[in-house]
């Protein structure tokens, strides 16, 4: 009884927790002074109503952080976990064969993005925000024989590590908004 064995090399690549961290502390930083600020000016809309949105959109957000890449020997799958919705996060798979090249698209912003372009003709956008991006290309590279030695993410750490410090300040600066609307109110 001989069995087959099959060369089943899987990489998972996960957001990075660095972006995923800086995004949520932006988004909390933002968003929960308001119904505290509702409540002191006496807003027409019930401190109550918003702590439910805050909610729903944390949990919006963290759902679009929970992007899985997967890279095996049949091609790349961006994936989310059962509990996101599939109306709300697809995802998409691409076998290695139906990749025909990286197309670089320029954003409204200046940086660069890659897209994976079908032998269909339809694209992908390659996820650039991953932990291990390099090792991802050079992957890529190697399954589809596409040069890839120009790709680099979009944003560096550094960016990422800026933002958290601006994000932090604000945290600081939502404390003292706080603590005077409980004061006030």
């Amino acid at each position: 009884m001989t069995a087959n064995l099959v060369n089943t090399s899987t990489s998972v690549f996960r957001l990075s927790p660095l972006i995923r961290i800086t995004l949520l502390s932006l988004y909390l930083a933002l968003t929960v002074p308001l119904p505290f600020l509702a409540q002191v000016t006496a807003a027409p809309v019930p401190p109550a109503l918003l702590w439910i949105g805050i909610g729903i959109g944390f949990i919006a957000l963290y759902a679009v952080l929970t992007e899985r890449v997967t890279l095996d020997e049949q091609g790349i799958q961006v994936t989310y976990p059962v509990w996101v919705p599939r109306f709300f996060r697809k995802g998409w798979s691409l076998d290695w064969t139906e990749v025909k090249e990286l197309k670089p698209r320029t954003t409204g912003q200046g940086g660069i993005v890659y897209y994976f372009l079908s032998q269909s003709g339809k694209a992908y956008l390659l996820p650039m925000r991953v932990v291990g991006f390099a090792q991802l290309v050079r992957q890529v590279q190697a399954k589809t024989g596409i040069d890839t030695t120009d790709v680099r993410p979009l944003a560096q750490p550094w960016m990422y590590f800026i933002l958290l410090g601006f994000t932090l300040l604000l945290l600081l600066v939502d404390a003292w908004t706080i603590s005077t609307a409980l004061t006030i109110g």
